[in-house]
């Protein structure tokens, strides 16, 4: 499916506005200009620059190690390729949570340096107010709730969270809070489904879930689990819709065979 080129900009209000029409939001991640340019023309609205990018571009187990440099420059690949899509940017680790001003300065560096449209960061309450110097600065902010990743050694595993009843109801709390401060959307990660369609109905700005369930206003993927590059993470809540790992294996053991019995380059592949 190609997209019309006449098509306007997608905008943090034609992703709110989806919400209260019904339609549902398409958001996958990408790290460079080809497969942002790829996943754009194909039609998603949000493409995510994700800390991600630490563990399927840069080999790391978790999403720490990234530094705001690199996202950096990740987003700025991605922008050159993204014309209609909207492009949210991870605030990585370490440049938000512990000072609201860092959290700003992080903000407006991602924002000037890479023309981004906004940016991602995890959390509800503990970082209300790194939340609300960014909004008041005019920088719109998606939040993230549930399974955040940045978290991983504090939660000791990526396990489905929110199942107690006390961390769903912060969560609900969280949710609000996260709306009252401006955000203009949320993505919740592994938590019941009944419980993300539950913050769905309570809020007016979007939801996005990753591994939540069918009642959010929308879904997000990483790009590289959905084209199945990676046949060893089968988490319950990717669907694969390629199987590229052993396609790019084959192609590339054709290649190497091809050149080593002389075949390729033919008379035809040649000056």
């Amino acid at each position: 499916m190609s997209v019309n080129k006449e098509i306007k900009r997608i905008t943090t209000e034609t992703v709110r506005n989806m919400k209260f029409t019904g339609e549902k939001i398409s958001m996958l991640t990408a790290y460079d200009f080809t497969i942002a340019s790829l996943v754009d023309a194909a039609g998603t609205e949000v493409i995510l620059v994700g800390d991600s990018a630490a563990n399927v571009m840069a080999g790391h187990e978790t999403t720490l190690p990234i530094t705001l440099d690199q996202m950096i420059y990740h987003a700025q690949c991605v922008v050159r390729g993204a014309k209609r899509a909207l492009v949210v940017v991870d605030l990585p680790f370490g440049t938000y949570q512990s000072d609201p001003q860092k959290a700003l300065e992080s903000s407006v560096r991602i924002m000037k340096e890479s023309g981004a449209h906004a940016i991602k960061l995890e959390g509800g309450k503990e970082i209300e107010e790194s939340i609300r110097r960014i909004v008041n600065a005019g920088i719109p902010v998606m939040g993230h709730l549930g399974l955040t990743p940045q978290s991983i050694y504090q939660f000791g595993s990526y396990k489905v969270r929110a199942k107690e009843d006390a961390e769903a109801e912060k969560l609900i709390s969280d949710a609000k809070l996260l709306e009252e401060l401006g955000c203009f959307s949320l993505v919740m990660e592994k938590i019941p489904a009944d419980l993300a369609a539950k913050v769905t109905a309570s809020v007016n700005i979007p939801t996005i879930g990753i591994g939540a369930g069918a009642g959010c206003d929308g879904q997000v993927l990483v790009v590289h689990d959905m084209l199945g590059l990676n046949n060893e993470f089968k988490p319950k809540f990717v669907r694969k819709y390629l199987n590229l790992e052993d396609q790019i294996h084959q192609a590339v053991g054709q290649y190497v065979a091809d050149v080593k019995s002389g075949d390729f380059p033919n008379a035809n592949e040649q000056y």
